[in-house]
């Protein structure tokens, strides 16, 4: 994966770099002396050094303000007015190294004509730099797009029979029936659990993300559908931080640690177990830890199937990059700890 802070700073330095040998090298064929000052050299050096600066200081409110997620129609304004505020600013920051070179005229800087002419030469640099900036993350963000789309096709069916395999269907089925005549408020309330993990399932191909608060809606339908084939033998507890909720996530990740932390886990424990879940928002990271009874054995960990595994990892990898982390580890000899930290997409 390519360093984008490293590529960054290359296409950065290396651009107003050029720039200031474009300026310098039109100012030798400009002359009529042979040759350029060396105060001009400076002049232009630091002219070009404050167009990086001012354009990394942009690049940092575009972020900030999430330009980049805005449409045509009301972004095109705000880059043409913060263009031409860059130009002034420019403009200006200018002077103070002109002074002590003996370029400063102040008849010259400060008429009305020169600034105006000045400020929207410099407006129009910066526009173009605005273009390529976002021409290039528009490109970067459609890729993206694209891989993801292609993973998640690929690996749709290997998640669809992780995540609702016959074996659970049947299960949920055959406890739905049992509670019908005995509780029918509650074989309804089941039924609906079921129906909406299913239409969620359909859906995973066609959205790359989903909100943290309806992928934690479908677990609960999930362990609610478990807690009546299990009955007292499985217990859940949840701590979700109301932070959380703005945060997005892979569609049925989550819900396949759970899954997989009953069928290698509970499942396997005669008096059962609990499933605790854990969400907190911390320097806009969102941690989550999905704690269930079980073990962890010869350094792999039961809750969860290798196929599950490496499917969480690929797509946390692909969506994330390196900004994300997973990792599952034995909290003590009946606990396993699977937990999964992720940034916020701007």
């Amino acid at each position: 994966m390519v360093n984008k802070t490293r590529l960054y700073w290359t296409l950065q330095i290396g651009g107003w770099a050029l720039y200031a040998f474009i300026q310098i090298a039109f100012s030798v064929i400009a002359s009529d002396s042979p040759g350029v000052s060396s105060q001009r050299v400076i002049f232009l050096t630091y002219e070009a050094l404050f167009c990086l600066f001012l354009t990394h200081l942009f690049r940092g409110l575009i972020n900030k303000w999430r330009w980049l997620g805005a449409g045509l129609p009301v972004l095109i304004p705000r880059i043409i007015v913060s263009v031409f505020l860059l130009g002034l600013l420019l403009y200006f920051m200018r002077l103070p190294i002109a002074l002590p070179l003996g370029m400063y005229n102040a008849q010259v800087a400060f008429n009305p004509s020169n600034i105006l002419g000045l400020t929207t030469v410099f407006a129009l640099i910066f526009f173009l730099w605005s273009v390529l900036y976002f021409v290039y993350n528009y490109f970067e963000r459609y890729n993206t797009s694209l891989k993801l789309e292609a993973s998640v096709r690929e690996i749709e069916l290997n998640n669809l029979k992780s995540q609702l395999n016959p074996h659970f269907i049947f299960n949920a089925l055959n406890s739905i029936r049992a509670l019908v005549d005995e509780n029918p408020d509650k074989s309804k309330e089941a039924i609906n659990q079921l129906a909406s993990i299913l239409r969620n399932s359909l859906n995973t191909g066609k959205r790359g993300l989903t909100k943290f608060e309806d992928e934690l809606k479908i677990v609960k339908d999930y362990l609610g559908l478990e807690s009546i084939r299990f009955e007292e033998r499985l217990t859940t507890d949840f701590e979700i931080d109301p932070d959380s909720r703005d945060f997005l996530v892979p569609p049925l990740m989550i819900q396949t640690l759970v899954e997989n932390g009953i069928k290698h886990g509970i499942a396997k424990l005669t008096a059962g177990g609990s499933i605790h879940m854990k969400a907190t928002v911390n320097n806009d990271r969102l941690r989550i830890q999905v704690r269930n009874s079980g073990h962890y054995v010869n350094g792999a960990t039961s809750p969860t199937g290798g196929l599950g595994l490496e499917n969480t990892r690929q797509r946390l990898k692909l969506i994330y990059g390196d900004q994300a982390s997973f990792r599952i580890l034995p909290e003590s000899d009946t606990f396993v700890l699977t937990e999964i930290e992720i940034p916020h997409l701007r």
